[in-house]
């Protein structure tokens, strides 16, 4: 595998983006602190038969969803050794720990009793029939192993280049670790609504295949937030940054794969369940799955097309399509789908949406902040080597 070179993007650290967010973010702050207080009621519209909101189905499904661009790389980097996606690794990595933080958090500040949650670490209190049990721990080991995996870029920026051969050592377990954890909790987050049996609507309800769909659309939106993100920060770099549209491309014929499976294991559920009378009906479930697929399809007929799938718009068009497609259906599983019964209903107040809000405009501002600060984005010289090269060799 060859080496790609990185650096500091540099610029402003003070853009026009940080200065529209940070309000959203500072907003955050203040409801969060207000929450730990005077507690979930004082900030959220949750009740007994919603205990799970927008926290859940938004901060923690799909922000850990679009945080899994670096472990979907992992896969096809280290494991399937597909070097050539190397330089997304490191701008992936540094979003999916994000992304994963702030779905911690986001657990965090929904615990009722959030100060005891130290207790669930401590080897007397496991409980190791629960599926919440797995999906915390993995998620904890797995934010742990992606600081090391992205400590290389900050002793880069710190010249400590002792350490780096240190941690080179033994980097080929942290990247197994990598590759399995995620693999384990983002199918037990599919698991965790089996439980809640005929409350979710049959078209999602599934319990055999929640665990395969929810590790299906993880893989699907870590490829698609990789060329989404990569196509924003292109745009947003107005060419003065790699041009990485090649690598895009070819993601899109990986990500065809798990679409053309997801898709296709949809319908054989509902058909094989005997479920099929459900997608006839005129009501909103009806809608929001046949939005689910049409958003799925999309992506499948544009990128049938060669020229298409070369498109820098299209690519972008696409990426978005597969992302919300894949981010309503873990919407409609985990809440919209759900039905607790006995006259129970849920909107989530102003506070929950400003604090959803406010987790986004964090993590996209410190994403800003650090790849001005740190080697995380590609050098232009040595991908424009790359492709150079890769381009004469197909000569």
């Amino acid at each position: 595998m060859s080496e790609h070179k990185a650096r500091p993007l540099g610029g402003k650290l003070v853009s026009w983006p940080v200065l529209v967010l940070a309000p959203f973010a500072l907003l955050c702050g203040m409801f969060i602190l207000k929450r730990l207080i005077f507690g979930l009621g004082s900030v959220t519209d949750l009740n007994g038969g919603y205990p799970w909101g927008l926290w859940i189905s938004f901060d923690l499904l799909i922000g850990t969803g679009f945080a899994c661009g670096g472990w979907a790389l992992a896969w096809a980097v280290y494991v399937f050794n597909r070097g050539e996606y190397h330089p997304l690794v490191r701008p992936a990595l540094l979003a999916s720990l994000f992304g994963y933080s702030l779905g911690g958090l986001s657990i965090t500040i929904d615990v009722g009793r959030y100060w005891n949650l130290p207790y669930f670490y401590l080897p007397g209190h496991f409980n190791t029939s629960s599926v919440l049990f797995e999906t915390a721990v993995c998620m904890t080991i797995y934010i742990g192993v992606m600081v090391l995996e992205f400590a290389p870029v900050l002793l880069e920026k710190l010249g400590w280049k002792s350490t780096i051969v240190r941690l080179n050592k033994i980097m080929f377990f942290i990247l197994a670790l990598g590759a399995l954890l995620p693999t384990m909790h983002q199918s037990s987050m599919g698991s965790l609504m089996i439980v809640a049996g005929e409350k979710i609507h049959p078209l999602w309800q599934s319990y055999e295949l929640l665990p395969v769909f929810s590790l299906l659309t993880a893989f699907i939106m870590g490829f698609s937030i990789v060329v989404f993100e990569g196509s924003l920060v292109q745009a947003g770099l107005a060419g003065r940054g790699p041009n990485e549209k090649p690598l895009f491309y070819k993601l899109t014929q990986v990500i065809d794969i798990f679409l053309i499976l997801f898709v296709a294991l949809r319908f054989a559920e509902i058909v094989i369940n005997d479920k099929s009378a459900y997608l006839s009906d005129f009501n909103r479930y009806a809608v929001m799955f046949w939005s689910e697929i049409a958003l799925m399809i999309f992506p499948l007929l544009v990128f049938h097309w060669d020229k298409s799938r070369r498109d820098s718009r299209m690519l972008f068009l696409g990426a978005l399509s597969m992302l919300l497609g894949a981010a309503l259906w873990r919407l409609d599983y985990s809440l919209l789908a759900f039905n607790p019964g006995n006259g129970y209903h849920y909107f989530p107040s102003a506070e929950e949406v400003l604090i959803s809000l406010g987790f986004v405009a964090i993590e996209v501002c410190a994403y800003l902040l650090l790849i001005r600060l740190l080697p995380v984005l590609p050098s232009l010289e040595r991908v424009h080597q790359d492709y150079q090269a890769r381009g004469k060799a197909n000569v």
